[in-house]
């Protein structure tokens, strides 16, 4: 029987890993953080999908059947190649699935007309966000905003100073000032913080990607009964990390609410 398997360039996807635990207990996941390599938000459209290509190649080796990015960078700028590419000349009966057409799809379902979106430099850039809401609704008006300095903050464990504070109050001047009325956290690292960009975001609504891609993968295995079947149910996680440092740890049970053992892997 085969696993799903989770994977982020860091610990930001545990975010992820915890919703759809929450929402599908019984099956079996195995976490992969490439944190030896984090972040991926700087990094080129190349180096991007070699380092996915490597981790959901190490994924598929360990028995997962379905993969979720649960990286907003490797989902703008990998995913398509992975879907269109490499599973079709490698594995043609396994799946993976990114993180960004659900918030797209729920953002949308609001039927808001002016939607902000925070990210990192590269998923900005691959304009995916843009891309997809506009496949729902080309009436909508998107303003996006890079955030470069938040996963570095976060990462380093620093989110309860006030550097983080002046850094949100200035991203989301930006998005306040164009009237955004919904604003998706277009990476899973920044729902670390929520509370703090909740604060300065008054009654702008904010998308959590974590509940939203829960719902999603759930409808997916129930459209797929060829992937589901396949699937082990013994509510097990394995949780693996291309580098383990105490703020990984620290974080994970933080995000958990449980003390975890991280094993050292490396992705070639």
């Amino acid at each position: 029987m085969s696993k799903i398997g989770i994977f982020d360039s860091g610990f930001g996807g545990l975010t992820v890993l915890k919703g759809i635990r929450k929402l599908l207990p019984e099956y079996d996941y195995i976490y992969l953080g490439d944190s030896a390599r984090a972040p991926y938000g700087t990094r080129s459209q190349e180096v991007i999908y070699k380092f996915t290509e490597q981790a959901v190649e190490y994924l598929f080796n360990q028995g997962c059947e379905l993969i979720i990015l649960a990286c907003n960078t490797a989902s703008s700028e990998a995913l398509r190649k992975i879907q269109q590419e490499y599973l079709v000349k490698n594995h043609p009966q396994k799946r993976v699935l990114g993180v960004v057409i659900p918030a797209a799809e729920k953002a949308v379902g609001f039927e808001y007309k002016k939607i902000g979106v925070m990210a990192t430099n590269s998923t900005v850039e691959s304009g995916s966000y843009i891309r997809e809401i506009k496949k729902l609704d080309s009436g909508t008006e998107i303003i996006q905003k890079p955030c470069p300095l938040l996963v570095p903050i976060i990462e380093s464990g620093e989110i309860h100073k006030d550097v983080l504070s002046i850094v949100l109050i200035n991203y989301l001047d930006t998005l306040k000032n164009n009237r955004v009325e919904t604003i998706i956290l277009g990476c899973t690292h920044y729902e670390i913080i929520l509370d703090e960009i909740k604060k300065h975001a008054g009654n702008i609504k904010i998308i959590e990607q974590s509940p939203v891609v829960a719902e999603k993968l759930k409808d997916y295995l129930k459209r797929h009964p060829e992937i589901e079947k396949k699937l082990s149910k013994n509510r097990s996680v394995d949780y693996l990390s291309t580098d383990i440092t105490s703020r990984f740890e620290i974080f994970a049970e933080k995000i958990l609410g449980e003390k975890i053992k991280v094993k050292r892997v490396e992705l070639e």
